[in-house]
């Protein structure tokens, strides 16, 4: 008897163990698709959808509306990719809704957001509206433009040298983003290190030698309103890598 209540007390604890761990992995919404370059150059595998994984923003915070990803801003904080990505190409479509807006992509990203916050660590693709240098003065100074069209930077405990360097952090050379309810296009190449970001069809900016180079995409979630679409990637071949350059999985 006593044999058959531990053999049931072992049952229950491995079952509440899994439900653990799979409540703490729920997908919470697919959006976007991601292709290998072999199997595309080759046109034999399907696309592979791209499934998301809340970290602390929530289950409101985000709905698709047709082909589009809606994020309403609120809590700040993010969700992230079902799978973490070394080398790999990123095309995505984004519009802000509201002037001044915030949000942003983070690539090779872990899933620990810091305490003072609500960010985790990687490299963010900054995504503004125009308005926010505009909103966001300093005794009386206005921010560089530039700040709002398409700046790289390592967040948190991510480490990047600039290519264009404004303190730690890359700015584009050439103001190329679109205003509130105007569609911008990014292409984000990102390979063993090394960022190249293209604004709306021109490569402008660039960071290199990042601390972090395999982890998860996040979605931003950063008090605005903001719409996002045609995300793809291409995931390319591997390449050297050490341990401590990769997030811990989760």
């Amino acid at each position: 008897m006593r044999r058959r209540y531990k053999f049931l007390s072992v049952f229950v604890l491995c079952w509440l163990l899994q439900q653990g761990l799979t409540q703490g992995q729920q997908v919470l919404f697919e959006f976007g698709e991601k292709k290998d370059f072999n199997d595309l150059i080759s046109g034999t595998v399907a696309p592979e959808p791209l499934k998301w994984i809340d970290v602390n923003t929530s289950d409101t915070s985000w709905y698709r509306d047709g082909e589009k990803l809606v994020c309403k801003g609120l809590p700040i904080g993010v969700v992230r990719s079902e799978k973490m990505y070394q080398n790999f190409i990123m095309h995505v479509e984004w519009r802000h809704l509201e002037k001044g807006g915030n949000s942003g992509i983070f690539v090779w990203c872990d899933d620990e957001p810091e305490e003072y916050s609500r960010l985790p660590s990687g490299v963010e693709v900054q995504m503004l509206e125009l308005d926010w240098v505009n909103q966001n003065k300093r005794d009386g100074a206005m921010p560089p433009i530039a700040y709002v069209h398409g700046e790289l930077f390592g967040a948190g405990k991510a480490k990047t040298i600039p290519d264009n360097p404004r303190g730690e952090r890359s700015k584009s050379i050439e103001n190329r983003c679109l205003g509130v309810g105007e569609w911008n296009k990014y292409t984000v190449v990102c390979v063993d290190g090394t960022i190249k970001l293209s604004v709306n069809g021109k490569f402008v900016n660039g960071i290199r030698e990042s601390s972090q180079r395999k982890g998860y995409l996040c979605l931003e979630s950063e008090g605005a309103k903001i719409e996002f679409k045609n995300l793809h990637i291409i995931e390319l071949e591997k390449g050297y890598i050490l341990p401590e350059h990769i997030v811990e999985a989760k």
